[in-house]
């Protein structure tokens, strides 16, 4: 009776065979999405790699432009290069004993320009916190304590 109730409850061989293919294609499965997660995570780095090596190549560019534009301006408003312009403008040099100034009585002179904001007239200051709030533990401790000494001295007569 044991053997026949044994050989009812014991599984076909196929079904053993299927069970551990079932496994297997489970793992194998499994470890093609991990590793397909994995390329995924590192093409998406080096694209972001990439285009962070192209921003900094055009941020070269670009400080070597303005480096060039700088030393050009240099050129320009060197004093050779400015005297040059003033000359093929039709300015000379003028010596400081042939000019003469004027007076204007009325002219108060340049006016200096101030471009610091008004300040408004200092307010008191409103406190913000409670009173409460700001005392510390110690002047609450005091506090509690000289009540306490002044309810026990009314109490003596």
């Amino acid at each position: 009776m044991t053997q026949s109730l044994i050989q009812a409850y014991r599984q076909a061989p196929w079904r053993n065979q299927l069970k551990w293919f079932a496994t297997f294609l489970l793992g194998v499965i499994v470890v093609a999405l991990v590793a397909g997660l994995y390329l995924s995570i590192s093409a998406q780095s080096v694209t972001i790699g990439l285009e962070i090596q192209e921003a900094n190549a055009h941020k070269i560019g670009l400080q070597q432009d303005i480096a060039d534009l700088n030393n050009h301006l240099g050129d320009l408003t060197a004093g050779p290069a400015m005297l040059a312009r003033a000359k093929a403008l039709g300015y000379d040099y003028v010596d400081p004993a042939d000019i003469e100034y004027i007076l204007v009585p009325a002219y108060a002179g340049r006016q200096t320009a101030s471009l610091a904001p008004q300040t408004a007239p200092e307010e008191q200051s409103v406190p913000v916190l409670n009173p409460d709030y700001t005392t510390s533990l110690s002047e609450i401790l005091f506090q509690g304590l000289m009540k306490f000494n002044a309810m026990q001295t009314r109490r003596i007569p």
